[in-house]
């Protein structure tokens, strides 16, 4: 194997949870590997700042523990995941309402059937009859019959099922809107029913200690020296990539790792897909007022009533994120956001959390971050595996040719290092389970 300081069996264009997916697969074979990153840090959009104590995540994605990736990938044996509390509290006609219980087929019965007190605004007992059956079944179908039902748009597939409007507008979409970034439901409705499934059957979590905390244990868990920070790679071909500063760099093989658009800037004629913009908002209060309102829940606006998607009191879920005495809240909004951003926000947060107005208006912001190509769109139709291997030689990965996840970007990062394997004929271990479940967990 060649071991030069600018030459490598392989260079991977790109240190974020793909491209260091697809390095642990490749060193694993044999294969020596430089991972290459512009950044001076690794994970990509996977970042989290530190500002006077807090831990603040630039992107607010929300995991699942039913992420086989998350089980799976080396490196990440010593990754604490914090649960949120089960299920999530929806905010409608002034009310707070903790829907689902996911872990089981029974559990998201039972949950649906919570719905139907009396006094709730949400449906009757007829419709909380229908949701619970499409829980059920959403929770305990096979994968392989969950992925040959006809691909809609989500919101047209829920409302063939039967599920009346308010059901699906006051509860089933502000849960996908949380788990897959897109309001309107306009994503594949095969991605939604696995977003629905791994829902029922995992716990919704964050990383203790932030967003980085994946890709920093998958980067130290490499060998010394594979991955390269502060390396901006300007042009790319099967057999070198050149440097801004640092000269090119030889390889036999080329894999890029990197979002959509730059792995596009680098070979032109890859397409770009469309992409959900998120803007997360960090806030800080004294602990007492919001954590009795919400605990360690994941909190959605079941009527639609402000710019805020979903919002936690991200402090009680992982209490490494803030100094004592004081609360995290963070919130997403989804879509481009509003103007005078900070004060629609914090109204409409007074309202979910059941504070005054006046009492909101104290928080201090901490940070406000905009992505407006956070999440690549998965409209229907999707292909859930879009190709990695360009042609021999030449291969990208990344959340864009999977599922916009976490965990579709850990798979996508395996399959472009066994496509990868297979052409230069060197021999791999397949873990089948992986392969059989790989989606569920989208």
């Amino acid at each position: 194997m060649l071991s030069t300081v600018h030459r490598a069996d392989v260079v991977i264009v790109g240190a974020g949870l793909a491209g260091l997916s697809a390095a642990h697969q490749l060193i694993s074979a044999g294969v020596e590997v430089a991972v290459l990153e512009a950044a001076p840090v690794v994970g990509g959009r996977m970042a989290t700042d530190r500002i006077d104590g807090f831990r603040l995540d630039r992107i607010g994605q929300v995991l699942s523990t039913s992420y086989p990736g998350l089980r799976r990938a080396p490196g990440l044996g010593e990754l604490v995941l914090r649960h949120f509390a089960p299920g999530v509290l929806v905010h409608s006609r002034g009310r707070h309402q903790r829907l689902g219980e996911p872990g089981s087929a029974r559990g998201a019965l039972t949950a649906a059937r919570a719905l139907a007190s009396s006094t709730s605004p949400w449906p009757a007992a007829l419709d909380q009859a229908r949701l619970a059956a499409m829980l059920g079944r959403t929770a305990s179908m096979p994968l392989r019959r969950l992925m040959a039902r006809p691909e809609v748009p989500a919101a047209e597939a829920l409302h063939r099922r039967g599920l009346p409007a308010r059901t699906v507008d006051g509860f089933l979409r502000p849960l996908l809107s949380a788990l897959l970034c897109d309001p309107e439901l306009a994503t594949s409705s095969r991605c939604a029913d696995l977003a629905l499934r791994g829902f029922a059957r995992g716990r919704l979590c964050v990383p203790a200690g932030g967003a980085d905390a994946l890709p920093r244990l998958l980067a130290a868990a490499l060998p010394p020296g594979t991955v390269r920070t502060g390396v901006r790679v300007v042009s790319a071909s099967t057999t070198s990539v050149t440097t801004e500063e640092h000269g090119s760099f030889g390889c036999r093989s080329l894999l890029l790792a990197t979002g959509a658009r730059a792995a596009a800037e680098l070979l032109p004629g890859l397409r770009v897909p469309d992409f959900h913009p998120v803007t997360v908002l960090h806030h800080t209060a004294p602990v007492a007022p919001v954590a009795r309102t919400a605990g360690s829940s994941l909190v959605l606006d079941g009527d639609r009533s402000g710019p805020v998607s979903h919002t936690a009191v991200l402090s009680e879920v992982d209490p490494s994120r803030a100094p004592a005495g004081r609360a995290l809240i963070s919130s997403t909004v989804l879509g481009t956001p509003p103007d005078e951003l900070d004060r629609v926000v914090r109204a409409h947060l007074a309202r979910l959390y059941g504070t005054s107005a006046s009492g909101a208006a104290g928080w201090e912001l901490l940070a406000v971050h905009h992505d407006p190509e956070a999440v690549p769109a998965m409209p229907a139709p999707h292909d859930l595996r879009r190709s990695v291997r360009l042609l021999a030689g030449l291969y990208v990965c990344g959340d864009h040719r999977d599922t916009s996840t976490v965990q579709g970007a850990l798979h996508s990062g395996r399959r472009a290092a066994r496509a990868l394997l297979t052409d230069l004929g060197l021999p791999q271990r397949v873990d089948l389970r992986e392969e059989s479940v790989s989606a569920a967990a989208a």
